[in-house]
């Protein structure tokens, strides 16, 4: 009886766990409830620094997935195009290297063959670009709609990408993606990156 009575109790207590679990763990629909429930707009001072900074941590928070998924449904574009841009800096600093961290840890899980093709195809599509004219023709991937950086802010995400790429990646990963560094760095030379989506 005392057996089935623990049985039961050490049951309950490991649901338990599991519930507190779930409730804690970060959802990209816990962040878009977030965002929709706060007007940034409306918000000045230490009110407004304090709602982005729980943005940043409910988005530091989120797997790679669900990143994933936030980024697909652009859910956070509206709070971005209200930032002014020390925010955007701010916001920025506080949440690219644990995106970088998250894309380099499944990069560097996947297979040497799937690596190997999606550092080809990045070869292919930065070289596609470096061969345009400059005629404004030139841009990396399809344009969006995503609000645009400015030239201050540009030079931020590519610093904290690279050292993020330097600080958290392996060796094998370095060194595999050597040549898309080179070809990425001769195309922000040529210029066509700035012109470009």
């Amino acid at each position: 009886m005392w057996a089935a009575v623990a049985l039961v109790g050490i049951w309950m207590l490991a649901w338990s766990g599991h519930k507190i679990s779930q409730n804690l763990q970060m959802t990209a629909e816990k962040v878009q409830a977030y965002v929709n429930g706060v007007d940034l707009s409306k918000l000045t001072g230490a009110a407004r620094a304090q709602a982005l900074q729980e943005l940043a941590d409910k988005l530091n928070r989120l797997s790679l997935e669900e990143r994933q998924r936030l980024r697909a449904g652009r859910l956070t574009e509206r709070w971005f195009e209200q930032m002014t841009e020390a925010e955007k800096g701010a916001f920025i600093e506080a949440t690219m290297p644990t995106g970088f961290k998250q894309m380099l840890a499944a990069f560097e899980e996947q297979p040497e063959e799937k690596r190997r093709r999606a550092i080809d195809e990045a070869l292919k599509r930065l070289r596609e670009v470096n061969r345009r004219s400059p005629d404004g023709q030139a841009g990396i991937g399809p344009a969006t709609n995503a609000p645009p950086l400015s030239a201050e802010l540009q030079a931020k995400v590519r610093t904290i990408g690279l050292k993020s790429f330097y600080s958290q990646s392996s060796a094998q990963t370095k060194a595999e993606l050597a040549p898309v560094l080179e070809e990425l760095q001769q195309v922000m030379e040529s210029g066509h990156f700035q012109r470009g989506r």
